[in-house]
């Protein structure tokens, strides 16, 4: 099979394959490679459906394909399952960066918004879509590992706060045992900046038996000082290992090569989590 640009290589095809759903019954479909190609290709060039290259078989195939996949949560599974292949091999660094970044939405995903659009009738009612300052835009809370790799993704309206996300997106944390036993969702230690800092979550977090390293904000400080004694003593906070919050930083980078995660097309809130779910299960696939 000659491989082209912006196509699966053969171990990533390797991971993914099994874990693709085959139907038992019906008519002989179009070959599961080549469709999922064809998605791969869609994200990182940013295309229509319409627009899809004719070598990957019928644009409308490989779009309704991709929409099943979304509404089945099937490559939300997928990166659980690459998750625990690395986490069973002791490859997942659990000193757990979070951070989110805003996306444009482009006219053609703000449509749902409109008179007798979808709102109402898939998904969440607002599909993730908010307004901000730059217009209508998405919001992508990440969590990754020490390895600047996604074990969790949120999506919110653009407008939504990072503190108020920190808690779902890390409940959100869920990766799969080898064998038996409970996945993991609790890390060792959470990277955040000064968006996250919040007694409300630092309390969670120590709930949670979780460290963690947040910059204090200076109205914080200040509060605290004039309280006095009864401020209390200032959090912990080691200057060094906040220095590698950038790894969350670079993780967003790579996704966003991906054009169809730098701008969002998508219409629904499940389509693009699903495209943002596949860009990290490539990311995972290159690392293992």
């Amino acid at each position: 099979m000659v491989l082209r640009r912006h196509e699966l290589t053969d171990q990533e095809w390797e991971l993914l394959a099994p874990l693709i759903p085959r139907a038992v019954t019906g008519r002989p479909r179009v070959d599961d490679r080549r469709v999922i190609n064809g998605m791969v290709y869609k994200i990182r060039t940013g295309i229509t459906w319409r627009d899809l290259p004719e070598r990957y078989g019928p644009w409308k195939t490989v779009y309704t394909r991709f929409r099943r996949y979304a509404l089945e949560g099937v490559f939300t599974h997928a990166l659980q399952q690459v998750q625990a292949q690395a986490d069973a091999a002791g490859d997942i660094d659990w000193l757990v960066q979070i951070d989110s970044t805003v996306v444009r939405a482009h006219q053609h995903a703000a449509a749902t918004g409109r008179k007798g659009g979808t709102i109402g009738r898939t998904n969440r009612n607002d599909h993730a879509l908010g307004r901000s300052r730059g217009g209508l835009t998405t919001k992508i809370h990440l969590a990754c590992d020490g390895r600047g790799r996604p074990l969790a993704i949120f999506l919110t309206p653009g407008q939504r706060h990072d503190g108020i996300c920190a808690q779902p997106l890390l409940e959100r944390i869920r990766v799969p045992r080898a064998g038996l036993g409970r996945p993991r969702c609790r890390p060792d230690h959470v990277i955040a900046d000064k968006a996250y800092s919040s007694r409300g979550f630092r309390a969670y977090l120590r709930r949670r038996g979780i460290g963690h390293i947040i910059p204090e904000k200076t109205d914080q400080k200040r509060h605290r000082h004039n309280r006095g004694r009864r401020g209390g003593r200032p959090p912990g906070f080691d200057r060094d290992i906040y220095r590698r919050r950038n790894t969350v930083e670079r993780c967003f980078n790579t996704l966003k090569h991906s054009r169809g995660i730098a701008t969002r097309y998508d219409k629904t809130a499940a389509s693009y989590e699903a495209a943002v779910s596949l860009a990290s299960f490539l990311l995972w696939a290159r690392s293992v």
